[in-house]
């Protein structure tokens, strides 16, 4: 369970974690779990670009994080289960449940 770049995944520029933007095209969404969602602003619901998205496991361990993309999204690969995904930026910090089944997982996080 890593934030690196999926089997066909094109890398962000400068890291290996995949650019949070690119298509899911080639993943095959029967087999992976995807966490995805967009970090955005509580009071304007403006995207949060450059916020730092960590995934936690239900005992809050740390397992990933990635930065959110210029229109604040993020994408984590993972395995089926309970996690927190929290956001950490200059707006302020935030965090959501979700449990993830296989497939594309959408999580909404507010940070103020």
């Amino acid at each position: 369970m890593s934030a690196g770049a999926a089997p066909g995944q094109a890398a962000a520029a400068g890291c290996a974690a995949p650019d949070q933007s690119a298509p899911l095209s080639g993943v095959d969404l029967e087999r992976e779990t995807v966490i995805t969602g967009v970090v955005r602003t509580l009071d304007s619901a403006e995207p949060v670009a450059g916020a730092y998205v960590r995934l936690l496991d239900r005992s809050g361990e740390f397992a990933a994080e990635v930065v959110s993309s210029p229109e604040g999204v993020f994408r984590f690969f993972a395995a089926p289960g309970s996690w927190t995904v929290r956001a950490l930026s200059r707006h302020g910090d935030g965090q959501a449940e979700v449990a993830a089944e296989r497939g594309v997982n959408e999580v909404a996080l507010a940070v103020s």
